[in-house]
């Protein structure tokens, strides 16, 4: 028999136990990661916290703004309706359909309007219509406050026979006068007063009267200042005039003259800001304010807003026909 020739090629080998065991070993090698390659991805996370820390911080510094500028806006807006229920009754008068106190039933009897009132025990507060409004503190004398005055009168709210349900609307700013004093007795005063006052050392607007002490009702007051819209009864002309330029006797014919009060408040917030050098509000005078170089360290880089509103006197018209 032939024997069997060998091939020409030889077969391709298959792999050997020790081939596939250095095969194995490479891969195992390659699973690490190198130094550089931990600082690359560790410089990634740093930068990743970065932004997310500043994108929070931002958005703190925003809410904070926002929750500042509203909480400013209220209180302004709180400030102004509180002065405005007062000025709006300012110099209100009493319609008495029984001046002659005979229990008239006729309807076509006399009836007045009753522009002053002493309390009848001559210790109360009583009621002068001249005096409906100025800026003297009675307490005081001096020309630095704005205080409103009107006619009390008891209306009666309940239907009872005693008094403890009257007079109850008749309240200036800070509720006051009460029904009774603290001895029991009766309060006689007749005059509704609230006396605005603006304290600057603490920045507050304050307001009292009717024996009542001042209590405040806004912070963080920057500027208050009351102009008074005078109509000059000759020439039938109407300006606005500071209060500064009003007369300080309260009996002065001007204030007769006096048809509306415009109020101006300007009130800053308690987040600071970090605001660009220069940056400015408009106070009451029109004046530009840098609030990046105010010396007082509650104000300076704080929001600033200004509240200015108008109120009619719709009882001043009378004066010059009342008796």
């Amino acid at each position: 028999m032939k024997p069997i020739p060998a091939p020409s090629s030889p077969l391709p080998l298959r792999h050997t136990p020790h081939r596939h065991l250095h095969t194995r070993r490479h891969v195992f090698r390659q699973q690490g990661v190198t130094l550089l390659e931990l600082m690359v991805g560790l410089l990634i996370g740093l930068l990743v916290v970065a932004v997310a820390m500043g994108a929070l911080l931002l958005s703190r510094s925003i809410s904070g703004s926002v929750s500042d500028a509203s909480g400013i806006q209220q209180q302004g807006a709180q400030t102004l309706r509180v002065i405005g229920q007062q000025l709006r009754q300012a110099g209100s008068l009493y319609l008495n359909p029984d001046p002659k106190n005979n229990a008239a039933t006729d309807p076509l009897s006399a009836v007045v309007f009753e522009t002053n009132a002493t309390a009848p025990d001559g210790k109360g507060n009583s009621f002068n219509q001249t005096d409906a409004i100025n800026q003297t503190d009675p307490a005081t004398g001096k020309a630095s406050t704005l205080t409103t005055g009107f006619r009390r009168y008891k209306d009666k709210v309940f239907l009872t026979d005693n008094n403890d349900g009257q007079d109850v609307l008749a309240r200036n700013c800070v509720g006051a006068p009460a029904y009774k004093n603290k001895d029991g007795t009766v309060n006689t005063d007749e005059r509704i007063e609230s006396i605005f006052a603006f304290d600057a050392t603490k920045g507050s607007l304050q307001c009292g009267g009717n024996g009542a002490a001042a209590q405040p009702i806004a912070q963080n007051v920057a500027q208050f200042q009351v102009s008074y819209l005078v109509q000059t009864t000759a020439s039938g002309t109407v300006q606005y005039r500071k209060g500064s330029d009003m007369p300080t006797d309260s009996k002065d014919s001007a204030w007769q003259q006096v048809q509306g009060v415009q109020i101006c408040l300007v009130l800053y917030g308690s987040e600071s800001i970090d605001m660009p050098a220069g940056s400015s509000y408009t106070d009451c005078d029109g004046e530009a304010v840098d609030i990046t170089a105010l010396t007082d360290a509650n104000r300076k880089n704080r929001m600033h807003l200004l509240f200015r509103n108008t109120y009619q006197l719709r009882s001043q018209g009378l004066l010059t026909n009342a008796s």
